[in-house]
C-alpha cells in the first residue's frame, strides 16, 4: 500500500509516518520504480505499536528501545519492566501536578461570581499576585 493509504487504515497522518521513518520507529519501505513508498502490513504493525506506545505518553526514545527489545525476544525483559516502572513514575508525578493544578484553579474560581466587576474580580487579583 502507498503511503495514503496506510495513513487511512492506521489513522496517523503522512507526516507523522515519514516522521516516525526518519526516526527509526518504522522499517524503511520498498520503493516503486517511480520513487513511491510501498508499505506492507508488517510496517502497518510497526506503526500501531508505535500508536499505543505513544497513547501511553512513552518518549519516542524509549519507544525506539521497546523495539530493540522487541527485535531480540530471547533477552530479558528486565529493561522493559524498568521502562515502564520509569514512565508509571512520571505519569504518578503529573497527576500530583493535576492535583495541584486543579486545586489552585478550584481556589481561583471559588474567589469571584459573576455578579462582580473586573475591577473586583477575585480571579483578576489572585492571577495578579
Amino acid at each position: 500500500m502507498k503511503i495514503g493509504e496506510l495513513s487511512k487504515t492506521s489513522g496517523c497522518s503522512i507526516q507523522t509516518i515519514r516522521y516516525y521513518e526518519k526516526e527509526g520507529l518504522l522499517s524503511e519501505p520498498e520503493r516503486t520504480e517511480g520513487n513511491f513508498r510501498l508499505y506492507d502490513v508488517t510496517v502497518l504493525k510497526q506503526l500501531e505499536f508505535v500508536k499505543h506506545c505513544r497513547s501511553l505518553d512513552i518518549s519516542l526514545i524509549d519507544i525506539k528501545r521497546l523495539i530493540d527489545l522487541k527485535n531480540k525476544p530471547e533477552e530479558s525483559c528486565s529493561s522493559v519492566n524498568a521502562l515502564i516502572a520509569q514512565q508509571l513514575a512520571l505519569v504518578n508525578k503529573r497527576m500530583k501536578e493535576l492535583k495541584a493544578l486543579k486545586n489552585e484553579l478550584q481556589q481561583m474560581a471559588s474567589t469571584c461570581n459573576s455578579d462582580n466587576t473586573i475591577e473586583g474580580c477575585g480571579i483578576i487579583k489572585s492571577l495578579d499576585s
